[in-house]
């Protein structure tokens, strides 16, 4: 979605058109995901208002944060920085779900943090890069971070809403927060985003699956193996703009490795 996004600012740099229209189509394939499981977990629309408040946290002023972090720094970088998000999710997790602090886990989480943190060692960076955008990322990993525990929360909670329901639900929260943000309405010039829509649609609706069967001590540290997608889809797309270099890779493949710690010791 990062790489999808960075390639249509290139042609259209409206941060509010790219959030709106990313965030629409999104919530177009979650509304096919919950038809599609409706007539094996029904709906349960009426108890679905707390989803909708969390997808004002994510998508809704989280992913406005995120397109102006990609505009600014660039998509590889910004992913690299979401990578982050376990060490937020984690320690959220850890003093107000009570879950288990346990050791393959925690050392899952700091060798994903340890690869972002490669990031701000690096020496030789794109001339187009802002650090502002590696602050609006960081902003948006602790939404997002928010959101994965009330979503965890509520699901284990004992809601009767689906998962395609729920991250529907958020999805509408979210795009009515920033249509009121943006105040642009359909048009041609959206479709350029739709392919990232697509691709941010499908990976919400999982998303809310692993965390209707998952803690978010592990969960979080997995969904964090983004890093390598984003800087390896960044390296064969945008070559020449984003400039991936030794540090980037290195970073993302202490992700990957605390993401499998994670997966095979949880």
């Amino acid at each position: 979605m990062s790489v999808a996004v960075r390639i249509a600012l290139q042609r259209d740099p409206d941060v509010a058109r790219a959030s709106l229209a990313t965030s629409a189509t999104a919530l177009a394939v979650a509304l096919l995901a919950a038809a599609a499981e409706t007539p094996a977990r029904g709906v349960h629309a009426s108890a679905a208002w707390p989803f909708l408040l969390a997808g004002l946290l994510s998508p809704g002023a989280a992913q406005v944060l995120v397109t102006l972090a990609i505009r600014a720094a660039g998509s590889s970088r910004v992913s690299m920085v979401l990578g982050t998000a376990p060490l937020v999710s984690v320690t959220i997790a850890l003093l107000v779900l009570g879950e288990p602090a346990r050791l393959p886990v925690l050392a899952g989480a700091v060798l994903v943090v340890a690869g972002a943190l490669e990031l701000a060692r690096e020496r030789a960076r794109p001339p187009h890069l802002r650090r502002l955008g590696l602050l609006y990322a960081f902003a948006g990993v602790v939404l997002f971070a928010v959101r994965d525990n009330l979503v965890r929360h509520l699901a284990t909670a004992g809601t009767a809403v689906p998962p395609g329901v729920a991250a529907a639900a958020a999805l509408l929260g979210g795009t009515v927060l920033i249509a009121l943000w943006a105040r642009e309405l359909p048009g041609s010039r959206w479709l350029r985003f739709v392919p990232a829509g697509l691709l941010f649609g499908g990976s919400y609706v999982s998303l809310f699956e692993a965390y209707y069967r998952g803690r978010v001590t592990v969960v979080a540290p997995l969904v964090a193996i983004e890093s390598l997608a984003g800087v390896a889809l960044s390296a064969l797309f945008l070559r020449d703009s984003e400039l991936v270099g030794r540090r980037l890779v290195v970073g993302a493949g202490l992700i990957v490795a605390g993401g499998t710690l994670i997966g095979a010791l949880r």
